[in-house]
Parts: structure tokens; sequence; C-alpha cells
């Protein structure tokens, strides 16, 4: 009866030691460092007026690769055409992200426009792709995905 007794504490000290995990403990720990380095992109959306000063119903296009720094900022390489006609030649831009645990967040292109543009992401838990939806009212349905990284900078 003595040793069922110090077996009983020695299971109940055990239990009391060892963390028990919960459902969904290990889900979503992404943090701004998740997204690093370099994401190509490419994607076609219907614009809706007055979105890129269009008139009526129309198709953009865009080619390039983000560049995420890890920290909450990064740059775009970017071209962008309106119904086949090049409207934003290849060029470069400051970018602005947040990133939730649960790999869910925001990108901004802040110098685009007078708001500039807003998409919502939505990023592998490991940092090798995401998925973005523009979030601009009226701005059409412009998303780009999946987008993988294919570099990093470091």
């Amino acid at each position: 009866m003595k040793r069922l007794g110090l077996w009983a504490i020695s299971i109940a000290a055990l239990a009391v030691a060892v963390p028990i995990a919960t459902a969904g403990e290990n889900e979503g720990r992404c943090t701004l460092a998740t997204l690093n380095g370099q994401y190509l992109f490419n994607g076609t959306g219907t614009l809706f007026p007055p979105a890129f000063g269009v008139t009526s119903a129309s198709t953009g296009t865009s080619a390039g690769f983000h560049i995420f720094n890890g920290d909450g900022t990064g740059t775009d390489f970017v071209a962008f055409s309106i119904n086949g006609t090049i409207v934003v030649p290849s060029s470069s831009t400051p970018i602005t992200y947040t990133l939730n645990p649960d790999c869910t967040g925001t990108y901004q292109v802040p110098s685009a426009g007078s708001a500039g543009l807003n998409f919502d992401i939505f990023v592998a838990i490991d940092g090798s792709a995401l998925i973005t939806i523009e979030t601009d009212p009226g701005a059409g349905a412009i998303f780009w995905g999946p987008q993988p990284r294919v570099g990093f900078d470091r």
C-alpha cells in the first residue's frame, strides 16, 4: 500500500510539472518577421469606376515582386496595365504591413493615390507564401495569390 501511495504521488507530481497542450496552442505563430524576403506576384482583376480613373468596367493586370524586410516595411517592384495599356511602368515604391499571430494582416502601399492601396493578407505559417485581396471601396476585385517566397535577404 505504501508503494501505491508513492506511485500516485509521483504521477501527480509529473502531471503538475508537464504542461498540457491545449487545442490550437501551436496554431498561428506569425510575427512581422514571418514575412522576410522576396515574393513574386502577378494578377488580373476587374476594375470598376472610379478605380484607377476608369469610366467603365476594365481589366487590370500587374506583375512584380514584394520585398518584405521582416519589420513591417518593404518595397514593391511592380508594373500595372489597364485593358492592355501599361499605366504604371516597372517601378519601386515603399510598403508597410501588419501581421497578427493567426497569420492574417494588412498590407499598404501608402504612396498610391490619396488613400494609398490597402489589402488584407493571409500568410503561410512558415512565411513561404501569401495571398492578398484589395480592400479599398470601389476598387474592384484585385487579388494576388498564392505569392511564393523565392528568396531571402539574409
